[in-house]
Formats: C-alpha cells, structure tokens, sequence
C-alpha cells in the first residue's frame, strides 16, 4: 500500500503512462492501492478530499480492462462524492474504492475480508458503502474487520432513497422546464434497471408518468413491462426515444459527442454518476435548449442516507433531507438561467465554494 499528495487538475485522461507525472494533474489527496495474492485482492482506495470530514463512497466490485481504468474510475468518482457531499451540506468528504473482479476463481468472503482490513488499515479516513457490483452481504463481511463502513443490513438499502431524490430532482426539472406541477403523462427513458433504476421507475409510475426502458438484464425489462406498463426497447435505442425526459442510470460518460445530437428530452436528470464524459458537453446540453439536473446533486439521496445512517439517525430524518433535493436543484437551474451558465458549472462553483 502506499499512498502520495498530487496538485489540484481536471482528470480528461483515459492512461496513466507515468503515475507520478499523473498525480499532478488529478484533483486528489491519497491514492491507495492493495494487492494479497492469497485472496486474489487487487484494491483501489480514492481520495479527493477530507476537508469536510472523513470520505466516505461506495465500493465498486466490477471488471475493468486494466488497472489504468480502474485507478482512473475511482479518481473521478472520488472527486464526484466531495462535490455531491459538500452540495448537500454533509461534513463528510469524497472517497471511492474499486475491488477489481479477480479474473480467476476466488472466494468472495475471503476477498471481501481482505478488503474490510484493508479500510481498516486507513484508520477511518475513508468509509466504504455499496456501490456498482457490490451488496449488503458484501458490506457486512467489511464490517466484521473495520468499524468504517456505512450500508450494512443492519441499516436500509440506500438504493430506494437515491431514487426518491432523483424523484424530486425530475419533479423540480418538470417544474423549471415544462412548468408542471406534477409528473402525469410525462414520457420518461430509463437507461438501466438496476436497484436505483428499478426503484425510479416505481416511482415514477406511481406518479403517472409513461415508461420506456433498457437494460442488458432481460430480466430486470420484462419485470418492468410487466409491473410499470414500460415500453422496452435495445440499449443503444433508448437515446433516440421520443420523451420530456431522459433518465440515465447505469454507468457514466453516456452524455457525449455521439449521444447528446440524438436525445429528444428536454430534460436529462438520472442517477448516473459522470453522465457527462466532458464538462464541455454542459454546454452542449445548454445550447440545445436541454435542462440537466448534475448528476451528483440529483444522485445524492443515497449518500445522504448513509452518512445519517451512520450516525445512527433514523430512515425519517434521511427522507426528509432528500426531499429537499428538489429545493437545491430548483435553485441551481435559475441560478444557472440568470447567469446564462450550464447547470453543471454552477454546481461545480456551489461545492467549491463549500469546499
């Protein structure tokens, strides 16, 4: 393990060809990584900043073609949980982690005890939580070999309350936007199904919205079909339906170049995080008349949820916070409007200035 301080930068890079000229050019604190041949362990422990309070972030459990990507996904992400802690008022800072999936046969106990030590070795300054590839069995094998970890079974799955504010967080862009009150009749593209994605389209059908879907599970769109009345269409079809809003909830930099020319939304606010593969495709969205709900504001039910979980507060006191998502999201949309700014820019200033 070994850890070192870089300089403040913007990561646009997709290869790390020297890791020291690198770290001046990424905004982070510590860069830990962990190796134990005996469990088949390749660990990533990202930290952007402990300003705030100790980082906390999920831990991601899923294959990457090199260790270059992996380092890079937990870097940016990293940054992405300090701006989405420091924007919802929490004292905590952004932290990642990545377990890269052993490409051989392993013991997923045993690997995620070797991790669990591994936080624990960190002496609290990063707290892991669920994230992509892992679940709350997965969390609670950390906790038997550190204290530092949010999302056990003991607490509630975070997944329904980041859905609940990307809720509000469409309501609020319905509002801006479209100037309704209420998400009946809306058409709504959902990219991804999994837990956060699932538990959208629940509410989203409850709130009378209509439906179409993607994801590479077969399973997870005929349960949708047939539970929300969702219109299933191919992955790489869903940028072109006709809809108010596109709702990306799978992995990130879907917003892009090749992507952003084809949304017909008026409206892009989903549960992804990095949806943008540049800070400039902000500006794309803009200039096509396109209003974007950032994604680390919208997405921040789940991680508002752990911190006070963590704290021993009470599922009550996290829905209440999250429903105020839709007051910090209507502000950033007429901030951004006033300043004639991409929503995502203003964001970025609201958290810097808290950081």
């Amino acid at each position: 393990m070994f850890a070192f301080p870089p300089k403040m930068g913007i990561i646009n890079m997709n290869k790390i060809n020297d890791l020291f000229d690198f770290e001046h050019s990424v905004p982070f604190t510590d860069l830990h990584l962990k190796s134990d041949p005996r469990t088949g362990l390749q660990a990533i422990v990202a930290i952007h900043s402990t300003k705030l309070g100790p980082a906390l972030g999920g831990c991601r459990f899923i294959e990457y073609p090199d260790t270059d990507a992996a380092i890079i996904d937990a870097l940016r992400l990293a940054r992405g949980m300090s701006y989405k802690a420091a924007i919802s008022g929490l004292a905590y800072g952004g932290g990642k982690s990545v377990v890269i999936k052993p490409k051989r046969v392993f013991d997923r106990r045993a690997l995620f005890k070797a991790f669990g030590a591994f936080v624990d070795e960190l002496g609290g300054r990063y707290i892991a939580a669920k994230d992509s590839g892992t679940v709350l069995e997965d969390m609670d094998i950390i906790a038997s070999k550190t204290p530092y970890v949010a999302s056990t079974s003991s607490m509630s799955d975070p997944s329904p309350f980041t859905a609940h504010g990307i809720c509000r967080g469409i309501e609020a862009a319905a509002k801006f936007q479209l100037g309704k009150d209420s998400l009946e009749g809306l058409r709504v593209a959902i990219q991804g199904l999994g837990y956060v994605g699932h538990f959208l389209a629940k509410e989203l059908y409850e709130r009378g919205a209509i439906l179409t879907v993607c994801d590479l599970n077969p399973q997870a769109t005929a349960a949708c079909e047939k539970e929300f009345n969702a219109t299933v269409v191919p992955i790489d079809a869903i940028y072109d339906v006709d809809c108010d809003i596109f709702s990306p909830c799978a992995l990130g930099a879907i917003l892009n170049d090749d992507t952003i020319p084809r949304i017909k939304a008026s409206i892009v606010a989903g549960g992804a995080n990095n949806q943008l593969a540049e800070d400039r495709h902000g500006e794309m969205l803009k200039n096509k008349g396109i209003l974007y709900a950032p994604d680390y504001v919208i997405n921040a039910g789940g991680l508002i949820q752990a911190t006070i979980m963590y704290e021993k507060g009470s599922d009550a006191i996290a829905k209440e916070k999250i429903h105020n998502l839709y007051i910090e999201l209507l502000g950033i949309f007429e901030r951004a409007a006033k300043l004639h700014l991409p929503t995502n820019l203003v964001a970025d200033h609201i958290a810097e200035e808290r950081l």
